[in-house]
């Protein structure tokens, strides 16, 4: 199994490209960024944990050119949104965007996406609350389209263009690594329907041990090899005994939350973590 890190990346929080290389020093397999366009002042949609948001929301940078400055300062540790709103994007300049940090990257670029919980902040892009679940599906949809074909088109009901030429073109085949951030009953079916993997948010491990099985269960239902189907827990607990019980699981890959803060806080984080590192290597 292996261990990643995510954080905010905010304008106040360590820099993007300092964290990389410390993580890379370190161990760590992965480095996943959040991502919100904005947030809208207005409240209607509450926050999913509760009270108020925390300010970091407004603060982070737009998370592509945060794993690219991260890209440019490291040479193997992989890169990835957690999540990527693709209901708040353009699906032809989205595609553009992950093709060209996978090319530039080395192929180090998971993508991990989401619909979105934010209904004033979709709305601002144009999106629906009641149809981001078809928005999603279709913009990846189309997305694969973009990056395997020299002639892409795509004909949906919320996305429509005619064939286009479109480069540069993923490194990794046939696309970089797509993995769904969501919960509920049929998110395990969207899963197997149109990504590469699951990434939930970390759960008791009894309920996501059954959670796993049912993906399994799915993906071969649909004809799919259910080991291809990947499993990241998001925001798990940063203890040797969770890497244990993870692995146990099934889980291929646990994303540890580092705080929105700075170096002083963020570094002594790392170094206490990569106890995670090594109790994952004996797991293998």
């Amino acid at each position: 199994m292996e261990v990643g890190l995510t954080i905010f990346p905010t304008d106040s929080a360590i820099r993007p490209d300092e964290l990389a290389r410390a993580a890379e020093d370190r161990g760590f397999e992965s480095l996943f960024f959040s991502e919100h366009t904005h947030i809208p002042v207005s409240r209607r949609t509450p926050y999913p944990a509760g009270g108020d948001m925390p300010q970091e929301f407004a603060h982070i940078h737009d998370p592509f050119i945060a794993l690219s400055t991260a890209a440019a300062s490291t040479r193997r540790i992989r890169l990835g949104t957690g999540i990527c709103t693709v209901t708040q994007r353009d699906p032809i300049i989205l595609a553009k965007q992950v093709a060209s940090l996978d090319v530039l990257s080395g192929g180090r670029v998971i993508l991990g996406v989401g619909a979105g919980w934010n209904a004033e902040e979709m709305e601002n892009h144009s999106t629906a609350f009641t149809t981001r679940w078809q928005v999603l599906q279709e913009r990846i949809e189309a997305m694969k389209c973009i990056w395997r074909d020299d002639e892409a088109s795509y004909n949906g009901e919320f996305v429509r263009f005619d064939p286009i030429w479109c480069y540069p073109k993923p490194l990794q085949s046939p696309h970089p690594p797509i993995l769904l951030g969501a919960h509920g009953g049929v998110a395990l079916r969207r899963v197997v329907a149109y990504c590469d993997g699951w990434l939930p948010v970390a759960q008791h491990p009894d309920d996501l041990g059954k959670r796993i099985s049912e993906l399994r269960r799915y993906a071969g239902e649909a004809g799919r090899d259910p080991s291809s189907v990947s499993v990241s827990v998001y925001w798990a607990r940063p203890e040797p005994r969770a890497v244990e019980e993870y692995a146990q699981q099934g889980v291929d890959r646990m994303v540890v939350a580092l705080p929105t803060a700075g170096r002083e806080t963020v570094l002594p984080l790392l170094d206490a973590y990569e106890v995670l590192v090594r109790t994952a290597a004996g797991t293998s």
